[in-house]
């Protein structure tokens, strides 16, 4: 081992002991003072629903719910690289000052009485009250940690580990109810924060604050934050089941970010055209209420359509459709919906919805679809495939001189796909972009 490897090692470790004294003070210095200060408080409530007396208390299960705190400080040392260990920890940090926020905003307080215990349970049920107190309810800050730990050590482990770190992780997810530590509420709360925080800092350190494009699209942000508004006005004033549209609430505000601040990145769709677990989980509401637009706008139009040699035009493409139709070649400008199983080549270049592609964006993807066209059947594809795509192939058509000016390009496209909807100021862009092309030529 060289000195260079030795000095590396010796101060990655030393990172690691620094984070992990770093985490671990600010972690019962901030808990124990939103615990503290809610107790202070005379209008701090409970949220609990009324089937939730028939939850068990099993007083085994606070081993479990313990094991989560030797679960935090064995990741932070088995972090194999500086980057992984940065990652890890701004996720346990963020989940601890997003949590603590809630809780100073809007304490709450669990209502059930629990009974007196004896043995190990209830000597460990003892040391946790010590200094837990039934406030810190939602989002629960354990499931918080669970999901960044989780996934974690699902990369970490190998496949016959990882049957058993899911078995246990499931039993830590239970035991805040079945050791009457949480209410419901605290569960599905705890869990989107703990996606947002792994959505925040995605392991190839591209985080949306780092990456800020500023697209500024600002109607559909504000469009969509006004959503936000309604779907979380919404739950409140249903309540009850109706809470869960504080989900809906959620996807919808990170998606008016994006189209203020991150641009289609926000979105983390991966080179494989699907998206992680934890972004699914933050914008599924979202990701159906699109599906579902995508086929309802799309009912009475084929799925694809040829357009020209081996390019195809179409929507978001399901794994029947890309089978059946042997393509080798997938152009997706899809930033917000998963493409089907697909084995070929695959590639990426992500547009926002209801958002023109600009001049960068037509080079880069006419210079794709010639580079890729030649080696077979290629399919260029979009939510609807009426406009993202669309505007992709008419960018190749003149790129490649298959025409003599965009309405010629439009036209042709149209012949086939007739339902294609290319914007005005679309269309400007274009006449500038092809005159700007012919001119270097």
């Amino acid at each position: 081992m060289t000195e260079m490897l030795k000095f590396r090692l010796n101060r990655l470790i030393l990172y690691k002991f620094i984070w992990l004294v770093g985490l671990s003070v600010f972690f019962f210095a901030s808990y124990n003072f939103a615990n503290w200060l809610s107790s202070t408080r005379d209008d701090v409530g409970c949220l609990v629903f009324d089937w939730e007396v028939s939850i068990p208390l099993l007083p085994w299960s606070i081993v479990p719910y313990w094991s989560i705190d030797f679960m935090y400080g064995l990741a932070i040392l088995l972090t194999n690289s500086r980057q992984s260990l940065k990652t890890l920890c701004l996720r346990l940090l963020s989940a601890q000052i997003i949590c603590i926020i809630c809780f100073l905003s809007f304490p709450l307080k669990f209502s059930f009485e629990r009974p007196a215990l004896d043995g190990l349970s209830g000597w460990l049920f003892d040391v946790l009250m010590g200094f837990d107190k039934p406030f810190n309810q939602a989002p629960s800050l354990h499931i918080t940690l669970l999901v960044i730990l989780w996934a974690f050590y699902n990369n970490y482990l190998n496949s016959y580990c990882r049957y058993l770190l899911h078995i246990w992780c499931l039993l830590i997810g239970v035991s805040v109810l079945t050791t009457w530590q949480h209410h419901f509420f605290d569960i599905p709360t705890g869990l989107w924060v703990g996606c947002f925080c792994i959505w925040l800092w995605p392991a190839n350190d591209s985080s949306p604050l780092k990456n800020c494009q500023l697209p500024k699209q600002y109607l559909w942000s504000y469009i969509y934050f006004v959503c936000c508004l309604l779907s979380f006005g919404l739950a409140i004033y249903i309540q009850t089941w109706g809470l869960w549209l504080l989900w809906l609430s959620g996807a919808f505000l990170l998606v008016s970010a994006n189209y203020l601040l991150f641009g289609a990145k926000g979105f983390q769709k991966q080179t494989n055209g699907h998206f992680n677990l934890a972004v699914t989980l933050l914008y599924f509401p979202y990701f159906i209420i699109m599906w579902i637009n995508s086929r309802l706008w799309t009912y009475k139009c084929q799925a694809i359509n040829h357009i020209y040699e081996n390019i195809y035009l179409g929507r978001i493409p399901s794994t029947n459709v890309l089978t059946h139709n042997k393509f080798i070649t997938v152009i997706d400008l899809c930033a917000e919906l998963p493409i089907g199983k697909f084995d070929g080549n695959y590639v990426l270049v992500p547009i926002l919805d209801m958002t023109p592609l600009t001049s960068h964006d037509c080079s880069k993807v006419a210079t794709i679809i010639e580079h890729y066209q030649s080696k077979g059947k290629l399919l260029v594809d979009c939510a609807l495939g009426y406009s993202r795509s669309a505007t992709a192939i008419i960018a190749w058509l003149l790129w490649t001189n298959q025409v003599n000016n965009v309405d010629d390009a439009i036209n042709m496209v149209k012949q086939s796909r007739q339902h294609i909807v290319i914007s005005e100021q679309q269309r400007r862009i274009l006449i500038n972009w092809f005159l700007q092309t012919q001119n270097r030529k």
